[in-house]
């Protein structure tokens, strides 16, 4: 029998809420892994990896054994992972004689892995390799453009497929606005062959062109590789299926103090204070005592008044 466990304070309560499916989800987590064995290249390219993903990246530097995610049972332990981390997206590094600078960019659904583009990285080049004026030098956490150029990225599936992969990996938090100063980074993917991408980093130069739209120059800041597809492994169709599957009901905000009625329609409620007059301070308050006093005087002395003419009576 298998064992559920809830959470037992508000704090985990919480947690659980956040990792429970939503209808507009946040962005999507990167978990970045190293295999049994890897080069210095691979360790470079998931360092600079995590860097360009700072703010929405978890990185292990052990190495692990055991997973081969295109192996039935190599995947266990990178759903592990994805459970653990809460993580959607995994770029996997590893190194053997058979494949050198290998790397496995994957996506989850539900903690399962969902699909699968094995590439492997030749001609690296560090950011430390290129030369350009610091001060353009893109701020963590910006915004990024991503261009894939070639017609290979709409006739070729396997360049189809590397293009959502790397779009899902790249693209950061999902935005309905965004301010053209704030961006100051793009990806540019060439496809040079049926198999062969060329992926580099730029920042962008914003210079000017006498129209309020500003002229951009791309300045390459790294890093640069060239990626060749050796495997991919698409999603099932049912699984395709089920993780397009989306609302029908946007949600709503919450209106406070408003219920609905079959016969009087929308109704809304206006809550007012108690109101304590007793407690106010009222203005000129001495010239109302005067008064009141002279209103009692008077009275008193009516009723004098009436009093003699009884007795005279």
């Amino acid at each position: 029998m298998l064992r559920i466990k809830t959470a037992k304070t508000r704090r985990g309560k919480r947690e659980l809420e956040k990792r429970a499916p939503q209808l507009v989800e946040s962005g999507k987590k990167t978990l970045l892994l190293h295999g049994t064995k890897t080069s210095s290249v691979l360790n470079s390219v998931l360092t600079q990896i995590y860097h360009l993903k700072k703010e929405s990246s978890v990185k292990y530097s052990r190495k692990n054994d055991n997973i081969n995610p295109f192996e039935s049972g190599g995947e266990v332990p990178l759903e592990f992972f994805s459970r653990k981390t809460d993580c959607s997206i995994f770029v996997y590094g590893s190194h053997s004689k058979k494949r050198p600078n290998n790397l496995v960019i994957g996506r989850m659904y539900d903690h399962h892995i969902y699909d699968l583009v094995e590439v492997g990285v030749e001609n690296f080049k560090p950011l430390d390799s290129f030369t350009y004026d610091k001060k353009l030098a893109p701020k963590e956490g910006s915004k990024p453009f991503i261009c894939f150029i070639g017609e290979g990225f709409e006739a070729v599936e396997e360049l189809k497929h590397l293009k959502e992969v790397l779009l899902d990996l790249l693209r950061g938090e999902v935005v309905e606005n965004i301010n053209l100063a704030g961006v100051d980074r793009a990806y540019v993917v060439s496809a040079v062959s049926p198999n062969r991408v060329f992926f580099t980093h730029c920042a962008l130069r914003l210079k000017k062109s006498g129209t309020v739209v500003p002229r951009m120059e791309l300045v390459e800041v790294g890093p640069s590789m060239d990626m060749v597809i050796r495997r991919h492994r698409p999603p099932n169709e049912s699984l395709r299926k089920e993780a397009f599957k989306t609302s029908l009901q946007k949600p709503k905000k919450k209106e406070k103090n408003v219920k609905g009625d079959p016969l009087q329609g929308k109704i809304g409620s206006i809550y007012i204070p108690d109101q304590k007059i007793g407690e106010m301070s009222l203005p000129n308050k001495s010239k109302g005592v005067k008064r009141e006093r002279r209103e009692a005087k008077q009275n008193r002395g009516e009723q004098h008044s009436s009093k003699r003419r009884k007795e005279d009576s």
